[in-house]
């Protein structure tokens, strides 16, 4: 019974002392606490209802965002293209059918496509038993040319430039390619030449349905639509590539919207309208610089005034809301803020690699909606990661915890 009643007694204490912390002072005390220089962090919280902001600590400052980047490049995308947009990945013949030979080639066009078939949600439909199905449908036993592969629709190289190569033999530092493959990766290694794996996969299929390749060097002749693979919805590629902080499929949707936009597809021309986007939409930009979509690059820049702005442009769109992890519940944001008031009520974006420290998106209501937007980033970390988190956990609690009260007794 002591024992409880001393419990009580410190939540007691505890929900007083929350109650006297002004938002202001809750930053300034987790500046001073995080354990990190002051202006290499910054914060900034604002309440989408009024634009009234509760508190706010170096946000002009250029700061490395890490995988916070990703909210970005999924917003891009999700302005410019539906939810429901979907990739296609046509399957050609080149040539004329006689006897159940395909006088020609089988030709895969690649659409930038990081879903085909994914070892992760969301899962399609799986395009080798597509193209074994269809090409026994049409009555093909034997292909006389190749299976070829073109990936001529996007430019560019499969990796940006500032990536640091010791990341290029790991899964989250695998390359985009026109044509992707199994997540272009094997396990947590990364595949060099997805192409190469899906032709060998391929190749074991067909020879199952006893369908023979050839290999003949026919050329390429008049290409005739066999069918069309199609990924699922954007929206679903979206939530899992945020869920699971997925640089392979960011970079994948930064591409797309380059080529939606009617460029080359590549990660820098893509990068560069991104920019030009929310600079049009009037955010920010000073000191912004973006390389790439997943935030791999330590070369990309944010501030926490771009950063809010843009996810105030996005605070009402419930689908774009519903990507973000939430506190205590769901990928990169399981453990933070769980059992708490915020449980369930914070949704946001993680970013870290060494040094960095990185959180984007939102206060939620019951209804999932957003009611502030909340940027906190942290730069050279040189110390304890673990209390720098839970400085920022205390700075959150005491804010909303605080707010909440306020609202209670107006």
């Amino acid at each position: 019974m002591n024992r409880i009643i001393m419990l009580m007694a410190l939540l007691l204490v505890k929900a007083t002392l929350l109650m006297a912390v002004t938002s202001e002072e809750a930053v300034r005390k987790f500046v001073n606490t995080c354990g990190i220089r002051p202006e290499s962090v910054a914060v900034m919280i604002v309440n989408l209802a009024d634009g009234d902001t509760l508190g706010q600590h170096n946000t002009s400052m250029p700061l490395l965002p890490a995988s916070i980047m990703k909210a970005v490049t999924t917003a891009t995308l999700l302005e410019k293209a539906s939810a429901d947009y979907r990739y296609h990945t046509p399957i050609y013949i080149d040539g004329p059918l006689d006897m159940g030979i395909l006088r020609g080639n089988l030709i895969v066009e690649g659409a930038c496509d990081p879903s085909v078939n994914s070892a992760v949600e969301p899962f399609g439909q799986d395009i080798i038993e597509e193209i074994t199905d269809a090409l026994r449908l049409a009555g093909i036993t034997k292909i006389e040319g190749n299976v070829l592969i073109d990936e001529t629709a996007y430019g560019g190289t499969p990796r940006p430039a500032s990536w640091h190569p010791s990341d290029f033999k790991e899964a989250y530092g695998t390359g985009i390619h026109t044509f992707n493959f199994e997540n272009n990766a094997n396990g947590r290694k990364s595949v060099e030449n997805p192409s190469r794996v899906f032709m060998s996969r391929l190749k074991r299929a067909l020879s199952a349905e006893m369908i023979t390749i050839d290999g003949k060097d026919l050329g390429e002749g008049k290409r005739t639509l066999l069918f069309d693979h199609v990924s699922p919805p954007v929206d679903e590629i979206m939530r899992s590539c945020m869920m699971r902080s997925d640089n392979m499929f960011a970079e994948a949707m930064l591409r797309t919207y380059g080529k939606l936009e009617g460029k080359d597809g590549s990660t820098e021309t893509a990068a560069t309208r991104e920019l030009a986007y929310w600079t049009d939409r009037d955010m920010p930009m000073e000191g912004v610089e973006i390389i790439d979509g997943s935030g791999l690059s330590r070369s990309n820049r944010v501030t926490a005034d771009f950063m809010t702005g843009m996810l105030g442009v996005m605070g009402d769109n419930a689908t774009y809301a519903s990507f973000f992890p939430l506190a205590g519940q769901e990928g990169t944001l399981k453990s933070f803020l769980a059992e708490t008031p915020l449980d369930s009520y914070i949704a946001m974006k993680t970013g870290s690699m060494k040094g960095v420290q990185c959180y984007a998106g939102y206060k939620v209501d019951e209804n999932y909606m957003p009611t502030h937007s909340v940027v906190i980033i942290m730069n050279d970390i040189t110390g304890s990661r673990s209390k720098a988190k839970k400085a920022a956990e205390t700075m959150l609690l005491e804010i909303f915890c605080n707010e909440s009260n306020i609202k209670e007794n107006e």
